[in-house]
């Protein structure tokens, strides 16, 4: 006699299909999770350690960076002002002495008056404190970090931009979308994707622009390139890949990069903005270590 308490075995025919011996399957049907159980609304924090590098903040001063408002500009490729202001410039000590600065309508970005202390500044943006009668451009260095680069007020009275996109909005109208969110309506039918134009940030109106050509010198803004100026060598095209760019410097050293990650600066070999010290030429460790030693 078996030692099992049940009357019947489990495959005895007799037992109902139900009860008899199988293997458990667990399906969740994620239209029935509860919505306490998910993310809702907009992210309002950001932890120190997840910050962009190149904002350049140490790791022991707090738990928590300032996170940029939507804006122009993408999260890891913008610059807060409260960064900008207290970091790079020095003008305050802490965030709430960059609010009283701001809430005094003393800055400006791109001709226009900024109070929010985490507005993302990004690639190519004007910035004037008129109060000082000092203006910045915002550009990377070769190390792919944003330098506040000092510039003249009559520079400061337009920016470049690269075209990301050209289509018909309604009833037909062209269009230009630009990498910092603008859209330009009736644009020169010359004008392709990923050329750059000159807009003049007192009417909002753009008159010139540069073609993406051969020959053109560039600003690679993405990649481990980033910062390097050169001219425009070859463009090789991929269909169903990345287009790749080949660049040449001023001390003929070639570089490639992904198209997306070119930005024209000018025409020819004379960009159309003042650049940075080392004119966007990238040095070799040893190069910058005798750099040094000749500057002490």
């Amino acid at each position: 006699m078996s030692a099992s308490t049940n009357k019947y075995p489990a495959t005895h025919p007799s037992v109902p299909t139900n009860l008899q011996a199988s293997p458990i399957i667990h399906f969740i049907d994620i239209r029935i999770i509860p919505t306490h159980l998910t993310a809702r609304g907009p992210k309002k924090h950001l932890k120190r350690l997840n910050a962009p590098k190149h904002w350049m903040l140490d790791k022991l001063t707090g738990t928590y960076a300032p996170r940029p408002t939507a804006g122009p500009h993408k999260l890891r490729e913008c610059l807060p002002l409260v960064i900008l202001m207290r970091n790079r410039l020095k003008y305050a000590l802490n965030g709430k002495e960059v609010q009283s600065i701001l809430m005094q309508r003393l800055v400006k970005v791109d001709n226009k008056v900024r109070t929010d202390s985490t507005f993302p500044a990004g690639f190519m943006d004007a910035i004037t404190i008129e109060k000082t009668g000092e203006n910045f451009r915002l550009v990377y260095d070769t190390k792919g970090r944003f330098t506040v680069h000092r510039i003249t007020a009559e520079e400061a009275k337009y920016k470049l931009c690269k075209v990301k996109k050209v289509q018909l909005g309604a009833k037909g109208i062209p269009f230009v979308v630009t990498h910092d969110g603008r859209t330009l309506r009736y644009p020169d039918p010359l004008i392709k994707v990923n050329d750059t134009v000159k807009l003049d940030l007192e009417t909002g109106k753009f008159n010139e622009y540069i073609k993406f050509e051969v020959g053109n010198v560039a600003m690679v803004t993405g990649g481990r390139n980033t910062g390097r100026v050169g001219v425009i060598t070859h463009r090789e095209r991929h269909v169903g890949g990345f287009d790749i760019v080949h660049i040449k410097d001023v001390l003929d050293r070639q570089f490639a990069t992904r198209l997306s990650n070119v930005f024209v600066i000018g025409e020819g070999n004379k960009p159309w903005v003042s650049l940075p010290k080392n004119k966007g030429v990238k040095l070799t460790i040893a190069e910058e270590r005798d750099r040094r030693r000749a500057a002490n």
